[in-house]
């Protein structure tokens, strides 16, 4: 079990009243669970504690830690709604029933993992800590799972797999998403894991010796060139991550570079670029294979520069450089965006993230007009929001809209260089929509890469599109056949049904 002092020592600088706050709500919660055992045997308020410990350790703050130790209060014990606001105040009730809701779920003949998105895509919009909250519960029922009845693991690990662990790395958050697919894996795919498994120790134990031999050669070629830089390291590919490359690529292991990765940390954006040129200037790189993700972020925001080089012994490995703040939110994501941390310091994260806040009812910046913040806001949580009234009123989570946020994304540009994140195998109507609905209905061309094309052509990486519009154009029925994004069938589909009552007028 997770101590207090365990949770407190991993706040940042906490308060006296943040220190206070947590004390309560342990010895609380300690007190409500008093009676209550886990399937294990243990008693539940393990769970309470761990819940808190997880929260603590991705840099959450004193009333997330506190609505952790409370989360399942209401659910599990005599405590009322009423006795938890008037001990804990608002905040914190709100939070704890938020988290109490997402754990009542009514499937009624619908799909259960639709209805779990639903009610997790539904709290995000209401509030993130929420979410954090049920990632963190979930992370340790994971832990757990091996004393739950044999029935139940498929099914709990399975919707581990389908639902927390996407979204989980969906908003960047790669160290929590990692450990829920690689403690999932066993339960869903036994066969595969164990296969895998051995598969991974052999390669692992061939690879390590080489690779801490060539990273000292970096180190020497970074500094023969002065290149800044402040640890290089190496990281294990997750196992579950593997599998799913394996599996989509059809690739033998063989064939998958960056099972094995090389990071280089460097101080500023500069040494990245500098850091590249040095790798190159030694190594020869794998056409193909340089990716610069801190020019153009992937969805979740995640920033580095990868190259695949031939370290010359006939092996190739893959080199990430970025820096600390990269490296930080590649690990946490948005988590570690909504942690209070930088509170009483200059943190220009916090401070360029003011849509976060915008989600958070108790913290909005008082600093940031609302039209800068839904500036702010990532294409994909504003579409999470707008879907929230249409999903409410059909009681489960569109198929398409899953399709959206969790499948394969790719970037496109305007000709002015926005960037447009979509689904795989959108086409120029997806990216129109995306940008207004207006301009989806009244597209009547394209250009990708500054040429005609069909309004179905499939977009790739990359893509620069220009969209063609006419006053008179109107949405076809014909194009809901090749649409991916269910804003673009949602906006057609309103759009012909507005033309046919104009018809019969």
């Amino acid at each position: 079990m997770a101590t207090l002092k365990e949770i407190t020592d991993l706040i940042e600088s906490p308060s006296k009243a943040d220190l206070e706050l947590i004390s309560k709500a342990f010895s609380f919660s300690e007190e409500a669970h008093s009676n209550n055992k886990r399937l294990s045997g243990e008693p539940y308020f393990i769970h309470a504690s761990e819940t808190a410990k997880i929260l603590a350790e991705y840099g959450m703050g004193a009333s997330t830690i506190s609505s952790g130790l409370l989360h399942d209060v209401i659910e599990d014990t005599p405590v009322t709604s009423e006795e938890l606001g008037k001990e804990f105040g608002e905040e914190i009730l709100f939070l704890v029933e938020g988290v109490t809701k997402l754990g009542k779920l009514k499937y009624h003949g619908t799909d259960r993992h639709n209805e779990s998105m639903r009610k997790l895509f539904v709290a995000m919009s209401q509030d993130i800590r929420i979410l954090m909250i049920k990632l963190a519960d979930r992370l340790h029922n994971i832990r757990t799972l091996s004393y739950v009845p044999k029935e139940k693991q498929t099914r709990i690990a399975g919707e581990t797999l389908e639902i927390f662990a996407p979204i989980a790395y969906r908003l960047g958050i790669r160290k929590l998403s990692r450990e829920l697919e690689d403690l999932s894996f066993p339960f869903v795919y036994p066969k595969e894991y164990d296969d895998l498994k051995k598969i991974v120790k052999r390669q692992h134990e061939d690879s390590v010796e080489n690779l801490e031999k060539f990273l000292k050669s970096i180190k020497k070629a970074l500094a023969k060139n002065s290149a800044p830089y402040i640890r290089t390291e190496y990281r294990v590919k997750g196992i579950y991550s593997l599998y799913k490359k394996l599996k989509a690529k059809k690739k033998n292991i063989e064939e998958v570079h960056d099972m094995l990765a090389l990071r280089v940390i460097v101080p500023t954006i500069a040494d990245c670029y500098t850091a590249l040129g040095v790798m190159h200037g030694v190594w020869r790189p794998l056409p193909g294979k340089i990716k610069d993700y801190i020019a153009f972020p992937k969805p979740n925001g995640y920033q580095a520069l990868h190259t695949t080089i031939f370290t010359g012994d006939g092996s190739v490995v893959e080199i990430q450089i970025k820096t600390e703040e990269m490296y930080q939110h590649s690990e946490y994501g948005i988590a570690s965006h909504i942690s209070y941390k930088g509170v009483g310091k200059k943190n220009k994260r916090l401070e360029s993230l003011d849509w976060i806040k915008q989600l958070m009812p108790n913290t909005k910046s008082k600093d940031s007009s609302t039209k800068d913040q839904a500036r702010d806001v990532p294409h994909w949580i504003k579409d999470l929001a707008s879907h929230h009234m249409a999903i409410s009123q059909e009681g489960m989570l569109n198929e398409e809209i899953k399709k959206d946020f969790f499948n394969h994304r790719i970037f496109v540009f305007s000709p002015i260089g926005d960037v447009v994140d979509l689904p795989i195998e959108s086409t120029p109507v997806d990216f129109a929509y995306a940008i207004h609905s207006d301009i989806g209905n009244h597209i009547a061309g394209a250009k990708v890469n500054n040429k005609m094309v069909s309004l179905d052509t499939i977009l790739k990486n990359g893509d620069i599109v220009e969209v063609i519009n006419r006053v008179g154009s109107k949405p076809n029925i014909k194009w809901l056949e090749y649409v991916k994004t269910s804003i673009a069938k949602r906006s057609i589909r309103s759009a012909i049904q507005k033309l046919k009552k104009e018809d019969t007028k």
